[in-house]
């Protein structure tokens, strides 16, 4: 009778040899160990390392540009006289908020732990410098199109405008306190209604008035481009309410 060796029972039985090295199978219970401990340690470093703050201030910072902005623009158009100039101050708020959304996105980029989801700060950034990009836009159209006259009822949009930033800015204000927060999202919401109405009605009120099809075009894109600076803070109420949602 044939007397096995050791390394034949080694294979017979299972057993490594002692002469090889034992590598273990690839669905071992150790691998799925080392991917529970890979959570562990990720659910450990965001509770160890601290998160980055910054970003509340650049926010803040942001959405006080913008409601400068909007204020800039109600002032052109309650004092009309010296239109180019007043639109330059208008550009020159908004060369500041592309500086301002321009360090934002460095830090995200540069930040390890965020104070909520990558995605989230790029929307909100994105969102919140649409806002001051169409504030320019609107004013900018005043001076290109050789506006010489306000028409009756622009100044009752564009103070909404201003309204709905102010409540952005506060939003932003307290985003590390949700309650407050969705209170003035909330507002964000009523004024942009408010927007559509006033708009729709200006609109109308053009094609009764205005006999020039060239004054019409210039006007109604006007109406619109404010109309849309108000339709992007409801936006960022968006956003902002999607963040309290997902760190509730």
């Amino acid at each position: 009778m044939k007397v096995a060796s050791v390394s034949d029972r080694s294979f017979s039985s299972g057993l490594p040899s002692p002469c090889l090295p034992f590598t273990p199978p690839l669905h071992s219970s150790r691998h799925g160990l080392f991917r529970g401990e890979s959570h562990i340690m990720n659910g450990l470093l965001q509770r160890i390392l601290p998160r980055e703050t910054g970003f509340f201030d650049l926010f803040a910072k942001q959405a006080a540009n913008i409601h400068a902005g909007a204020d800039a623009l109600l002032k052109m158009l309650s004092h009309y006289t010296g239109v180019p100039e007043q639109v330059q101050i208008v550009k020159a708020i908004e060369h500041a908020g592309d500086d301002i959304t321009h360090a934002i996105f460095t830090k995200l980029n540069q930040t390890f732990i965020t104070p909520f989801d990558r995605e989230d700060i790029h929307e909100l950034t994105s969102q919140l410098d649409d806002i001051i990009d169409l504030i320019d836009a609107a004013a900018s159209r005043f001076a290109l199109y050789r506006v010489t006259s306000v028409r009756p009822g622009t100044l009752d949009l564009v103070k909404v405008l201003v309204s709905a930033t102010a409540e952005v800015e506060a939003a932003i204000l307290a985003l590390e306190t949700p309650d407050k927060a969705l209170k003035h999202c909330i507002e964000i919401n009523r004024y942009e209604n408010e927007s559509d109405r006033i708009c729709r009605t200006l609109i109308a009120q053009l094609f009764d008035e205005e006999k020039d099809s060239v004054q019409i075009i210039k006007w109604k894109e006007i109406f619109e481009v404010i109309e849309t600076a108000v339709d992007k803070c409801e936006d960022v109420a968006n956003v902002i309410e999607g963040v309290i949602i997902k760190t509730a």
